[in-house]
């Protein structure tokens, strides 16, 4: 089943991430697919994340789909302009990619390549829209395909922010992507279900699959950095306690993320795991999750 029907069909989807790695040994990237083949929907793969250079994502949807595991693409906006992002399209769904992800893209500052120029020539709703153009059969300027595309298109969104003004931004860009074309939306890490039940309540109106974000935590320094740097994601105190006291931290994030996991079954429509360096770990934390 894809991850369209089964979101389609309601069932509580999870998906996870795969990192293609900075070179060309796939051995890895191979194992990860064979462990995760059957146990999740589909796996994103990143697209220069955290704008490291690293193996393309679209080689690696297509080497993991070929092991059994349904790829969604990731696809940013920071290296291509609008030609190359419509051929890139063009290329994944002749390579059998169904599942695309929209996105931005971070700064090329913040990676290991800081002397690259960004491009930004479309930003995400853009894009959305330029998917669903492809897929209507014609390029952003109305030339006619000779023949279109097929992708269920997704976006992100940041349930949790510090201020009003944030929270509503979060909402009014939601409205934005899904007139684009969204069809899913997966979000940035959730530690506080309660908070999210009233994000959930709140947007239940846009009537649009929503799969939570969950980042398994690997230490108190890892959860207490979170909050400082990555915005939207707030770990509470109890949790960095509980990471600070375990003897076993690999055993107590494997439990807090299942925890979260478990509550979040029967607020949304799935979960999607950002294990971030563990996804060998992903079948165990599934399995202290019941999933």
């Amino acid at each position: 089943m894809s991850l369209k029907s089964s979101l389609e069909a309601g069932k509580f989807a999870i998906t996870c991430e795969v990192g293609p790695l900075k070179g060309t040994d796939t051995t890895e990237i191979e194992e990860v697919a064979g462990l995760l083949t059957g146990r999740v929907d589909a796996a994103n793969v990143t697209d220069q994340q955290s704008s490291v250079m690293r193996l393309g994502s679209m080689a690696t949807c297509h080497l993991i789909k070929g092991k059994g595991l349904e790829p969604i693409f990731q696809m940013t906006c920071r290296d291509r302009n609008r030609l190359a992002l419509q051929s890139d399209l063009l290329s994944a769904h002749v390579l059998g990619i169904e599942n695309v992800l929209a996105l931005t893209g971070d700064l090329p500052a913040l990676g290991d390549q800081p002397q690259a120029k960004p491009v930004y020539d479309l930003d995400s709703v853009q894009l959305l829209w330029t998917i669903q153009r492809l897929n209507e059969g014609f390029d952003i300027n109305g030339n006619e395909l000779q023949g279109k595309t097929d992708f269920f298109a997704g976006a992100v969104v940041t349930p949790e922010a510090d201020t009003e003004a944030k929270r509503e931004l979060q909402f009014y860009k939601m409205e934005k992507k899904i007139a684009n074309g969204a069809r899913f939306f997966q979000t940035q890490a959730i530690y506080d279900p309660d908070t999210f039940a009233r994000f959930m309540k709140r947007v239940e109106g846009f009537k649009i699959p929503i799969l939570a974000g969950i980042i398994p935590l690997k230490s108190a320094a890892m959860a207490r950095f979170m909050n400082k740097n990555v915005a939207g994601v707030f770990v509470p105190d109890e949790l960095i306690d509980k990471m600070a006291k375990a003897e076993d931290k690999t055993a107590a994030g494997i439990e807090i993320a299942a925890d979260l996991m478990k509550s979040l079954k029967g607020i949304c429509q799935g979960v999607h795991l950002m294990a971030i360096g563990w996804e060998k770990k992903v079948p165990a934390i599934l399995d202290a999750a019941g999933l």
